[in-house]
């Protein structure tokens, strides 16, 4: 892969099964002390215009592992904060680093980077999208169930930028989706097209419905997020009454098959979108999902600069 940027544009089905093959290998050798220097000497520039935990600690601690350097670059920090374009960012950078990992509002700035650049770029996180959290959680799925193919993911909540990317990564894996959203925050069709062009190929479902209950029917794992992502907070009394039957709760989970998995990409806000029962209770496994963030990351660093 020259750039992670969408998952279903730069990740083809061969792409992804090596992914998780590598993000496998990482983590056996983390876990192994085994060292796995695979990008000794190169160096990652991580630009920041949204606040991260995740995100930058997962690949400046896997840049580190793999024997790199990690550079955090925050708006404050660069020049792109005070007005340079995304054109003379992308040049200057790319006779400097080797590869670019962004974390941003506008989608279209990740792809102008790779555009006008001449090195490899990451999409950490958009708006529109978040890609390399969908590694993980495949990673995760696949580590708790033994598999993918034949699954059904259901996330409730608002259409955003993970439910965009699951949309993406769980049709191209041959899993089941269905998405439970109000009509008016439900994922832009857009993806529910690509999920269903790639569904017709690997043989999975996609639902799309405004029914919670019915979105999470028989699903081996129920996904959720924040109901307020940044840069929302002034809409956060209003979707809290918008969202309030999607809650995650055990009569939500109930829904699910027996041995279902909760899963949630962080940080969760107990009390709205999950209940504290659910979040912290035997079925959820995220921090394992959070853990994986890691090695998913390094299989992509290692993909995209190796």
């Amino acid at each position: 892969m020259k750039h992670y940027i969408d998952f279903h544009e730069d990740v083809s089905f061969e792409d992804l099964d090596h992914l998780l093959e590598i993000a496998e290998d990482m983590k056996a050798k983390t876990k192994a002390g085994i060292e796995h220097h695979l990008l000794k000497g190169k160096s990652l520039a991580m630009i920041f215009t949204k606040s991260s935990t995740r995100t930058r600690v997962s690949f400046e601690v896997g840049m580190y592992q793999l024997g790199g350097q990690a550079l955090f670059l925050s708006n404050n920090d660069i020049q792109i904060g005070r007005g340079e374009s995304i054109y003379d960012t992308a040049h200057v950078l790319s006779g400097m680093v080797d590869g670019i990992m962004i974390r941003t509002f506008k989608h279209s700035d990740v792809e102008d980077l790779a555009k006008y650049g001449s090195i490899p770029v990451i999409n950490g996180l958009t708006d529109d999208q978040h890609p390399t959290q969908a590694l993980a959680d495949l990673l995760t799925i696949k580590e708790h169930k033994g598999g993918l193919k034949g699954l059904k993911l259901a996330y409730v909540g608002d259409g955003n930028n993970v439910a965009n990317s699951l949309l993406q990564a769980c049709a191209k894996a041959g899993m089941d989706v269905a998405i439970g959203s109000p009509a008016d925050y439900t994922c832009p069709d857009k993806y529910v097209q690509q999920a269903l062009k790639d569904a017709a190929v690997t043989g999975s479902k996609v639902l799309m419905t405004t029914d919670p209950f019915e979105a999470v029917e028989g699903a081996d794992v129920v996904y959720t997020d924040t109901w307020t992502s940044m840069g929302q907070e002034e809409e956060k009394a209003m979707r809290v009454k918008i969202f309030e039957k999607y809650q995650v709760n055990s009569k939500l989970m109930s829904a699910a098959h027996k041995d279902a998995i909760f899963m949630h990409c962080l940080p969760a806000y107990r009390g709205y979108e999950v209940t504290e029962e659910v979040c912290d209770g035997p079925q959820s496994v995220i921090f394992d999902e959070a853990e994986n963030r890691l090695h998913a990351h390094k299989a992509i660093l290692v993909n995209c600069l190796g």
